[in-house]
């Protein structure tokens, strides 16, 4: 075994991640909004018209349920999302955008797009498809342990 450690590594890339969104004009401009606050606003403006709970958030973003409804709770006191009642029970309550929240989609639209290419450029598409990849076998194996 070679001593290159895979966590490590994705860590120290997540932190250069931060590090690098922290100084773009979105995090100036909206409110201090934290990084998984953004996938959050932009999973839901995803999937507008569709009835998304805080179940969902927790599954796509393999995130503690502790952890998102503290997340949602903030992004409503920042006047991001509301809970709103679904028809068919009154106990679930569904996520919806605010339009403040749309705003700073489009604001986060622009910053991925240049992030995505700062991330991509000397990169091969095999190379990404392999990358991708990986990463998914990480996944599965750190969920197949859970």
């Amino acid at each position: 075994m070679d001593d290159r450690r895979i966590g490590m590594e994705i860590n120290k890339t997540n932190n250069l991640l931060r590090r690098s969104f922290a100084k773009t004009d979105f995090k100036r401009q909206v409110e201090k909004a934290t990084g998984k606050n953004g996938w959050i606003i932009g999973y839901l403006a995803e999937h507008q018209g569709e009835d998304i709970f805080q179940k969902d958030i927790e599954t796509t973003f393999s995130l503690r349920r502790s952890t998102v409804s503290s997340m949602v709770k903030l992004m409503e006191k920042k006047g991001y999302v509301r809970r709103e009642s679904v028809e068919h029970d009154a106990r679930l309550k569904k996520l919806v955008l605010t339009e403040k929240a749309l705003d700073a989609h489009q604001l986060m639209l622009e910053e991925i797009k240049e992030n995505e290419q700062k991330l991509r450029r000397n990169i091969s598409e095999h190379e990404l498809d392999v990358f991708f990849s990986v990463l998914e076998k990480i996944r599965n194996n750190i969920d197949e342990e859970e």
